[in-house]
């Protein structure tokens, strides 16, 4: 229990996956899915952010010639990671929302259940 309060940025991402999870997993409707899935992707985001940050150190920008060596800077890949992961998610939401619109224009519902019901009978 100790370590959760001292990790707790850590221990607030894993709990934003699982309730993303769930709200994937649970619900029916389309746009709830989505915004589950968005959710886990945040969680990530947060968790990346976290462990790429390192106290004490600063921004990888080396101004007017004057690098301080390596212990200096934080690893910049995390942010890089989390940047690209961002428009990845940005880009992956758009295109599930344009799939989503489609799908409401051919059957009338959001909901996934309904149409797999509609299809058996």
């Amino acid at each position: 229990m100790g370590s959760l309060l001292i990790n707790y940025y850590e221990s607030i991402s894993v709990i934003l996956f699982g309730i993303g999870f769930s709200i994937l997993l649970l619900h029916k409707n389309l746009i709830r899915k989505i915004i589950g899935m968005n959710i886990m992707d945040v969680s990530i985001f947060l968790f990346l952010a976290v462990k790429g940050y390192v106290s004490g150190r600063e921004v990888p920008i080396i101004e007017g010639n004057i690098f301080q060596g390596t212990d200096y800077y934080i690893n910049p890949l995390p942010g890089g990671l989390v940047l690209t992961g961002i428009v990845v998610s940005v880009c992956m939401t758009a295109f599930a929302l344009a799939l989503t619109q489609k799908y409401y224009e051919k059957y009338n519902t959001l909901d996934l259940d309904e149409e797999v019901f509609r299809k058996r009978s």
